[in-house]
């Protein structure tokens, strides 16, 4: 395929009460449990040539406004969610291309949990499995499996640096072959390549063997958000796509050059892991009525800062509600998703607090694309030339049917006539799709 192809992929934040309370989202507030809607979003993307469908997760309910759980539950803030794993299992069912990636965290999940699960997943897609590996980031989703907290941000990397070493160690436990399968002889499975691993470090013990079987890709595909100085570095050593979040160009382009430095570093080549940023596009049929949506977006964002700020507090473990809401923000620290936090902070300057988190919220992806289907796919054209990097991760927090026709049925094709993506999956497993080009 040409140089300038780029990927693309979703970001399914993982409520299942997507976008409840706003236009066009059917009846979701009594079909929520049934997964319709993921499953309807993952069928649409896949016919538009979409690399994978990453499942987002997170294992608490918010208490970070007025110590308190209310303004979660009532707005329905991130709450349901469901298994992702299972989630992701519904969705194999109903595909043939697409790549699953469901978000399995290392303290909440054992290592032979993870590697035998997502190499289930394998399995049952014919090679289409992932895992969105992630730390952790609140003391409240540690509390629900018996500790008192966290650790602290980089031990939680060291950590993970064992943990995806038992992970991958355990997918390595067949060798490829293993399973012979001759009636002749009797033989289903060679003995001498199935392998105990032994793995005893600091923070994790396995022994192996994997009992679940071979996946077909070997080993699955891994993403990651590096978003701090470590979890770049993290991102850059295992990662086979990254989750990235950088706001605007120059810090886009900063954080491209930082994981392909890294990857050298680490001894890889930087063309084997793809880097897609988030967007959240506003399309529309003229470029006058795009433009007014998205100023509909900034006067919403002025709406409802209480919940708009306990969103933000949900992430980085800080309680805004005691803050004062028209002085500007103080320095701020956190055991939570630091790269959020820096951000916010980076973003928000000399402004106050109200009017931080309303231009958070409204540009509070990777770089603003506004317009027609066919403006936007010229806008994102531009990025890519600009930035390098190798795609795009679509994320929307007000989903619903008709957001996901906007980009699978108006802006896919408009990137498929400039040639900028796939009009068909070249492979039938997830890891080849991913690095065809």
């Amino acid at each position: 395929m040409p140089a300038e192809h780029f990927h693309l992929a979703w970001f399914l934040q993982g409520s299942s009460i997507q976008a409840w309370g706003e236009p066009w989202t059917g009846n979701i507030s009594e079909e929520w449990g049934t997964a319709d809607l993921f499953l309807d979003l993952a069928r649409n993307i896949e016919r538009a040539g979409f690399d994978y469908l990453l499942l987002e997760d997170s294992i608490y309910i918010g208490q970070n406004w007025q110590n308190s759980r209310e303004i979660f539950l009532k707005n329905g803030m991130s709450v349901p969610r469901q298994e992702p794993s299972v989630i992701a299992a519904l969705v194999s069912a109903a595909t043939t291309r697409l790549g699953i990636v469901p978000t399995l965290s290392t303290f909440a999940y054992a290592p032979y949990l993870v590697a035998r699960i997502v190499s289930t997943l394998d399995q049952v897609s014919s090679g289409r499995g992932g895992w969105n590996m992630v730390t952790g980031s609140s003391d409240l989703s540690a509390q629900n499996f018996g500790f008192d907290a966290l650790p602290e941000h980089d031990t939680r990397y060291d950590m993970a640096e064992e943990f995806i070493e038992v992970v991958t160690k355990l997918w390595d436990s067949w060798e490829p072959g293993a399973i012979v399968a001759n009636r002749e002889s009797g033989v289903l499975i060679d003995h001498t390549k199935v392998h105990t691993i032994d793995y005893a470090g600091k923070y994790y013990k396995s022994r192996g063997p994997l009992n679940s079987g071979p996946s077909p890709q070997g080993r699955p595909v891994i993403a990651q958000a590096g978003g701090s100085a470590r979890g770049r570095m993290f991102a850059a050593q295992h990662a086979d796509t990254i989750v990235a979040h950088p706001k605007g160009i120059e810090a886009m382009k900063q954080y491209r050059a930082d994981i392909v430095a890294n990857m050298v570093s680490c001894g890889r080549d930087p063309a084997d892991c793809k880097t897609l940023f988030l967007i959240n596009p506003i399309l529309s049929d003229s470029a006058e009525d795009a433009q007014l949506r998205a100023k509909q977006r900034v006067v919403q964002a002025g709406k409802n800062l209480d919940v708009r700020l306990a969103q933000m507090g949900w992430s980085t473990n800080i309680d805004f509600s005691g803050f004062d809401l028209d002085a500007p923000l103080r320095e701020l620290t956190t055991n939570g998703h630091q790269s959020s936090l820096a951000q916010f902070l980076r973003k928000a300057g000399k402004n106050t607090l109200r009017q931080a988190i309303i231009d958070y919220t409204t540009q509070g992806q990777s770089v603003d694309l506004v317009g027609t289907p066919d403006q936007v796919a010229g806008q994102m054209a531009e990025v890519m030339q600009e930035v390098g990097g190798d795609g795009f991760l679509f994320t929307q927090g007000s989903m619903s049917r008709r957001s996901i026709a906007e980009i699978t049925d108006g802006l896919v094709p408009a990137l498929q006539q400039r040639g900028l993506v796939r009009k068909a999956y070249g492979h039938s497993q997830f890891r080849d799709n991913l690095l065809e080009f």
